[in-house]
């Protein structure tokens, strides 16, 4: 039996890089409602206490330097730009996604805004580009396979360097983050009057 493959988003504007990573996880109830849910997240609501270390200690040299900042009260995908260099890059049925440009291998990310317009041929050298994305699909008839996938790709041979060695120490963190995004959407949506 031959099953059709159906095109996604991050496909179109990502559809090669250097690093990506992908969770799932099945949500007990339908896939609209897990996508209302997914898309309406506030990130920052999402913890553990190994994500609040982490993200403590990403702050860290922000913090003893004197530049860091206040995070935003929400940073939530459907409310516009959530975070500087951030952006939502498009939107379809059971699908978003979102993505940035930066220097994010450093102890202090560096943003560079671009419009969704620049974001896919943005290729100055020093840079790597981010996109992720959350997408629903049917899982039987009374649930929803939950993705949440993130890809990489730079756009010069030293910055791949640079974010490979970057990325070998903190994948373990970021499934992590993934896992935790994810429970939390599940749990969120499971709890939606039916």
């Amino acid at each position: 039996m031959m099953l059709e493959a159906t095109p996604l988003l991050i496909d179109a504007r990502m559809p090669s890089f250097d690093a990506s990573i992908a969770e799932h996880v099945i949500v007990r109830r339908d896939p609209s409602t897990t996508f209302r849910v997914a898309r309406g997240l506030d990130f920052l609501s999402v913890h553990t206490p190994l994500l609040d270390l982490a993200m403590w200690a990403r702050g860290l040299p922000a913090r003893i330097s004197g530049r860091a900042l206040e995070p935003p009260p929400r940073l939530v995908l459907s409310e516009g730009d959530p975070l500087p260099g951030w952006l939502v890059l498009g939107e379809r049925s059971g699908e978003i996604v979102f993505g940035a440009v930066g220097k994010f291998w450093k102890p202090n990310i560096e943003w560079h805004d671009v419009a969704v317009g620049e974001f896919a041929p943005f290729n100055e050298p020093g840079w790597g580009k981010i996109v992720a994305n959350f997408s629903v699909t049917p899982y039987g008839t009374r649930a929803t396979l939950l993705t949440y996938e993130c890809r990489t790709v730079t756009t010069d041979s030293a910055s791949r360097q640079k974010f490979l060695r970057y990325w070998s120490v903190i994948r373990p963190f970021v499934t992590h983050i993934f896992r935790a995004t994810l429970r939390t959407i599940r749990d969120r949506a499971e709890q939606q009057p039916t």
